[in-house]
Formats: structure tokens, C-alpha cells, sequence
């Protein structure tokens, strides 16, 4: 080999080795671009949603007169459930700002408590008769734009005319403040009331609930049916068949297809010839159960053609019958798989809103949902609703529930890495 000839060698190795660096310095600017991307999208939904695990409260001096509240002096339960709660509030606000003058004055006043406050003192009315005609410490639920000046959501140097708070109840909200009638608390409600209208009282937990009823039905129906089609397919089904070809394709194919066609699926099929109630767990399970149904199939399908044919091999040279390999020795070896691919398909569900909507799950649901049959709404969809509304406390709202989601998803994803890890065999 002349010397000419080593230089065109050493060039052209020179060039490839090259080549590699750039290619992996391409990489990895890919995987620091969507780490950067990832991390930029979490640090605003933190941002935005930690707010709304706090909430703001107003401690009012309510004067529970019998007179206002129109008893009589029996105070039977059901009188006293009756009683004009809403004058005692108003009138227990008038005595803290005693110079509020005019309608307009008076009406802003009352919007610096949450119309909970009646329902909370009704409560505590019936609860505690003894407290008829005293003065009570009380505290109460504060609007949300309240909330949201406390948490630094509202710029008082802004025009009147551009921020929710007039300027004189910024002067009462100073007023309570000098007083320490005004503070944050961590924000239980949000976890343990339903949906509201009020931003101050909406919480998640009827959607949590249909949530986790409608990823039961959808457990029940797609776990036993997705694996006994793998079962059927990679163990007992004919090789070279035309038909057993064609389901297998159309499994593929159903995998890639859009959510929202699963949707209108169910709407023509549960909903308009089955006659299935519309915005009820079952339905919504049945529907994530037919999108869910090829993801599992074809995890499943590979968690058994990843079982060593020496096992089978060995069971049936023993006597075992192919029914007996298949279930005594070559689905416990696959299940870990089994298991892995059915949990992130139902992750893949719980973070679906398309076919939910196509299905009326979008509608106002106030009531925690009892049974698969009431109508409920899912976490998904309630982050959909939200999201929408003019309100600026919904929007800390919206970004804590997309925390509380994403929290179940990595939950339900880090089961599947530790069950693999656990149970994997090494063949």
C-alpha cells in the first residue's frame, strides 16, 4: 500500500468518524431540545396550578339573630333549614363596613363572600341551635377574585376599569387584612367538593370519581377480552389463514386510528341501537374499552411470542396438553409483559377527552356519580370545561387538575416499569 493510498484512507475514515460525531451531536440536541420543551411546560402548569392548592378565607363577626333569621320559637329542623341565612351574612357585613353607602356599594360588598357562606352558616346553624342570638366568629369561603388579589393575580396599579376589584374594595380588603380577617389555607375543597360555578367552590372530586368508574368498566371489559384474543392468536389460531390475517391487520390498523372515531362509535352503536345512557361511566368505559382493546392485543401478542419456544416445547414433550402449555407455562411466563402493556393502555384511556365528548360526558355534573349508571364526568374532560370559562380563578384550577393527572399517569406508569422490572425473566 503506496502512501498516496493511506492518506485516501485516512481521509475518508476521517470523514465517516465525523459523520458519527455529527449524527450523535444531532441526537442529543433532539433529546435536550424536547427535555427543555418537557421541563418549560411543567414549570408553567406548576406555576399556574400551585395557586389553587390554596384558597383564601374571610372571618366575619355574624350576628345569628332569630329576628332576621324569621324563627319562631321552636326552632324545629326543618325551620331552621328555611331560615333567611343570606340577611344574617349581609347584615353581619354591613356592621364590619358601617359607611358602605348605595346599591351598587352594598352589592359589591356581598361578592367578597362566596354564596357557600350561606350554605356554611345554615350548617352551622342546624348543627349548633344554642348559637341563635349570639355573636359568632365565623370563617367563610372569599370570592374568587378576593382569592386572586391575595395571591398576587390582580395588579392594584392597573385602571379601575381593568382589574375585577373596585377601588373601594381594595380598601376593605386592606381593612381585612390590618385586621387578620383575611388568610390562605390549603385548599381541601378542591378535593372534596364536586364541580361548581363558582370557581372559589369547584373541586374534582365527581370527576375523579367517574374517573375511576369508568376506568373500571373499562378494566373489567378490556383486560379478560385483549388477552384472551392474544391468547387465541399467537397460540390456537391457524398460520397462513386468510381470516386470521385479516383480523390481525385490522387490529394493527385500529391501533393507529383517531380517538374520536372510538367516539362516534359508541355513539352510533352503544348510544343509538343499544339505547346505553349518554354521560355515564358505562358508556365511557365502553367506548375507552374498544380504543384500549388493540393496544392490549398487540402488547400482549408480544409478551407471549417473547416466551423461549423450549417451554412449550418441554410441557408438551412431557404430556401436557396445548391447553395446559398455554396456561400453566406460557401465559405466567408472559404476564409481567401482559400486565405492563394493559396498564399503559389504560393510562393511554385516562388522559382521553375526544370519544367522552362525542358521548355527552361533557355536560355539568354537580352530583358525585354512586354507581357506573349516574351521570359523571372524567378528569380529562373537567380540565376541558374549565379551561374554557371567562373566569381567572378557573385557570388555576384547570392547571392543578392537569397536575393532579398527570400525577395519576406517572403513577400509573411507574407501576408498570416497577411490575416489569419484578417479575421480568431473563431467557
Amino acid at each position: 500500500m503506496n502512501k498516496n493510498t493511506t492518506e485516501i484512507i485516512k481521509l475518508k475514515l476521517a470523514k465517516r468518524y465525523a459523520k458519527e460525531k455529527r449524527f450523535k451531536l444531532y441526537g442529543i440536541s433532539a433529546i435536550a431540545v424536547s427535555i427543555a420543551f418537557l421541563l418549560s411546560l411543567l414549570i408553567n402548569i406548576s406555576v399556574t396550578g400551585l395557586p389553587a392548592f390554596q384558597q383564601t378565607y374571610i372571618n366575619i363577626e355574624v350576628d345569628i339573630d332569630s329576628k332576621l333569621l324569621k324563627l319562631d320559637s321552636q326552632y324545629s329542623e326543618q325551620e331552621l333549614f328555611r331560615a333567611n341565612y343570606s340577611k344574617v351574612v349581609k347584615q353581619s357585613l354591613k356592621a364590619m363596613f358601617p359607611g358602605v353607602k348605595g346599591r351598587k356599594q352594598k352589592r359589591a360588598l356581598r361578592q367578597l363572600v362566596s354564596k357557600s357562606a350561606i350554605y356554611q352558616l345554615r350548617d352551622f346553624v342546624i348543627d349548633n341551635p344554642s348559637v341563635i342570638d349570639t355573636k359568632q366568629s365565623l370563617w367563610f369561603l372569599a370570592r374568587d377574585d378576593v382569592d386572586v388579589f391575595m395571591k398576587g393575580g390582580i395588579d392594584r396599579s392597573l385602571p379601575e376599569s381593568d382589574r375585577r376589584l373596585k377601588d373601594f374594595q381594595l380598601v376593605w380588603v386592606d381593612k381585612l387584612l390590618s385586621e387578620n380577617r383575611l388568610e390562605k389555607r390549603f385548599n381541601v375543597s378542591f378535593f372534596t367538593e364536586d364541580d361548581s360555578r363558582e370557581p372559589e367552590q369547584a373541586g374534582i372530586k365527581g370527576a375523579m370519581i367517574g374517573s375511576l368508574l369508568t376506568m373500571l368498566v373499562t378494566m373489567l371489559l378490556s383486560f379478560p377480552i385483549g388477552v384472551s384474543t392474544a391468547i387465541y392468536l399467537e397460540e390456537f389460531a391457524p398460520k397462513n389463514n386468510k381470516w386470521v390475517d385479516l383480523i390481525e391487520i385490522n387490529i394493527n390498523n385500529l391501533a393507529a386510528v383517531p380517538s374520536i372515531v372510538f367516539g362516534l362509535l359508541g355513539l352510533a352503536v352503544f348510544i343509538g341501537l343499544f339505547g346505553v345512557p349518554r354521560s355515564v361511566p358505562l358508556i365511557g368505559g365502553l367506548v375507552l374499552t374498544l380504543m384500549t382493546l388493540p393496544t392490549i392485543i398487540i402488547t400482549s401478542r408480544a409478551a407471549l411470542k417473547a416466551v423461549p419456544p423450549s417451554i412449550r416445547e418441554a410441557a408438551l414433550a412431557l404430556g401436557a396438553s396445548r391447553v395446559q402449555t398455554t396456561f400453566h407455562h406460557v401465559v405466567p411466563a408472559a404476564m409481567p409483559g401482559i400486565l405492563t402493556g394493559t396498564i399503559i393502555g389504560m393510562a393511554q384511556a385516562l388522559g382521553e377527552t375526544a370519544p367522552l365528548l362525542m358521548i355527552g360526558m361533557v355536560a355539568f355534573i354537580a352530583d358525585v356519580p354512586q354507581g357506573i349508571t349516574d351521570p359523571s364526568t372524567v378528569l380529562p374532560v373537567q380540565i376541558y370545561l374549565w379551561s374554557d370559562s371567562p373566569e381567572r380563578a378557573f385557570t388555576e384550577r384547570t392547571s392543578a387538575a392537569i397536575m393532579v393527572l398527570l400525577g395519576f399517569l406517572i403513577v400509573m406508569n411507574f407501576l408498570a416499569v416497577i411490575m416489569r422490572k419484578k417479575f421480568e425473566k431473563k431467557w
